[in-house]
C-alpha cells in the first residue's frame, strides 16, 4: 500500500509509536488522550451490541512520569466508569481485578466493572489497564527527569464500548421492549392526548408539552389510537407518560404512567412540573435498585467444587468462591463448567479457607460466570 494501514483491536501500539517521537522530558508528562473510533474483533460468532466485528467505542490512553501515577489514573477510571453505570445507566456493576489469565496482554494489572444480565450471564462493560513501564521499554519511549537522567514513563490505557447499548437493554429491558433509566432516556416524558378529536384536548396536551420543556419531551399528535400511541411509548422505553383528555381537563388533572412497573397516578395540572420531576427521579433510583436486587438474588456461595458444579449447571448468575491463584485451577473450572473467573472484588470476603476446586490454601474470593 502506499499508505501504512492498520486493522487493530486497540491502539496501544499506535500510540506508543506516539508517545516515542512526542516525548522528551519530564516537563512533557503527563499526557492524556481520549479518543471515539471504531476497532476490529475477530469474532468467531457475534452477537448484536455485545460482539460485533466492528464497533464503536472511546478509549483513553495515558503517560506519566511515575509507578504511582499510573496505578491512580487506571484506578480513577475504573470507578468514574463504575460511577457513569450505576448512577446514569442504573446498572450495579461489581469492581475488581482481573486475573493474570484474563487480564490485558502486556498489562502490569487490569481491572475491571462486570454486570449481570437478566438471563443470568456476565456482562464485562469497561476496563481499565495499568501497563507500568512495559510497552515504554518495548517501544524506547524515555523522558529526561529533573535529574537530567533518562526514565520510562508509566503507562495507562481504558476503554468502554457500544456494548453498553446491550447491556441497558437486557438489563432493564421487558416483554414490551426497551426500559429506559430517565437519565439517557432521548424522550423522557410523551404528552398523548385522549380523544384528541374533541374541541381543546390537543391545544391543552400542547400547552404541556410547552409546560414540559424543561424536561426531553415529545407530544404524540398522530391519528393513531391511544391504545396504539401506549405501546409505541412502551416499546420505546420512554419513562413516563403523560395522559391528558377531555374528563382529566374538566378535573384539572392529568394521568402519569411509569413505564418501568406500568403504575398509574393521577396528578393536579397545577403541580405538574413537580410531579414529573420527582417521578424521573423516583425512576431512575427505582431501576437501580431493582437491578441490584436481580443481581444480589442470582449471586450465589460455592465453598467445595460439587457445589460449584452444581450451580453453574442449574443457576444462572454470579457465584462467588475462594481461589488459590493457581492457573491450572482456573483452566479446569473453564474447561469442566464453561465459567469464568469474572474478577477479584475489591471488596473481599472470607467464605472459606480454601480453593474451591483444589482444596489447597485460597488467596483470593473471586466472581465466577458464564459471560458473553
Amino acid at each position: 500500500l502506499q499508505e501504512r494501514m492498520c486493522v487493530r483491536p486497540t491502539s496501544e501500539t499506535l500510540f506508543c509509536d506516539f508517545y516515542a517521537k512526542e516525548i522528551q522530558s519530564y516537563r512533557d508528562l503527563p499526557k492524556m488522550y481520549n479518543q471515539w473510533c471504531s476497532v476490529v474483533r475477530w469474532e468467531k460468532e457475534t452477537r448484536p451490541f455485545l460482539r460485533s466485528r466492528e464497533f464503536l467505542w472511546q478509549e483513553g490512553h495515558t503517560a506519566h512520569a511515575t509507578a504511582e501515577e499510573s496505578k491512580e489514573r487506571t484506578e480513577q477510571m475504573l470507578n468514574l466508569y463504575a460511577d457513569f453505570c450505576e448512577q446514569v445507566l442504573a446498572m450495579p456493576v461489581i469492581r475488581g481485578q482481573k486475573t493474570e489469565k484474563e487480564k490485558f496482554a502486556g498489562a502490569e494489572a487490569t481491572y475491571t466493572i462486570e454486570a449481570l444480565m437478566h438471563d443470568g450471564k456476565a456482562l464485562q462493560s469497561g476496563t481499565s489497564h495499568n501497563f507500568g513501564d512495559g510497552f515504554a521499554r518495548a517501544f524506547g519511549i524515555q523522558y529526561t527527569d529533573k535529574e537530567n537522567k533518562l526514565q520510562y514513563v508509566h503507562q495507562t490505557s481504558w476503554g468502554m464500548t457500544t456494548r453498553l447499548i446491550g447491556a441497558i437493554i437486557m438489563v432493564h429491558g421487558d416483554d414490551n421492549g426497551l426500559v429506559l433509566p430517565p437519565m439517557i432516556a432521548p424522550t423522557q416524558v410523551i404528552v398523548i392526548p385522549i380523544a384528541q378529536h374533541k374541541e381543546g384536548v390537543l391545544e391543552k396536551a400542547e400547552e404541556l408539552k410547552n409546560r414540559l420543556s424543561g424536561f426531553r419531551v415529545k407530544l404524540d399528535a398522530t391519528d393513531n389510537k391511544p391504545g396504539w400511541k401506549f405501546a409505541e411509548a412502551e416499546m420505546r422505553g420512554i419513562p413516563v407518560r403523560v395522559e391528558i383528555g377531555p374528563k382529566d381537563i374538566e378535573a384539572n388533572q392529568a394521568v402519569l404512567a411509569r413505564r418501568d412497573t406500568g403504575e398509574k397516578i393521577v396528578v393536579s395540572l397545577d403541580e405538574l412540573e413537580t410531579k414529573v420531576d420527582e417521578l424521573l427521579k423516583q425512576i431512575q433510583s427505582d431501576m437501580f435498585e431493582k437491578a441490584r436486587a436481580h443481581r444480589d438474588a442470582h449471586t450465589y456461595v460455592a465453598t467445595n467444587y460439587d457445589e460449584f458444579k452444581d450451580i453453574i449447571a442449574n443457576k444462572p448468575g454470579f457465584v462467588k468462591a475462594m481461589w488459590c491463584g493457581d492457573r491450572a485451577c482456573e483452566d479446569k473450572i473453564k474447561e469442566e463448567t464453561t465459567a469464568t473467573s469474572r474478577c477479584m472484588p475489591f471488596a473481599q470476603e472470607h467464605l472459606s479457607d480454601v480453593c474451591v476446586c483444589c482444596g489447597r490454601p485460597a488467596k483470593k474470593m473471586v466472581y465466577w460466570g458464564k459471560a458473553y
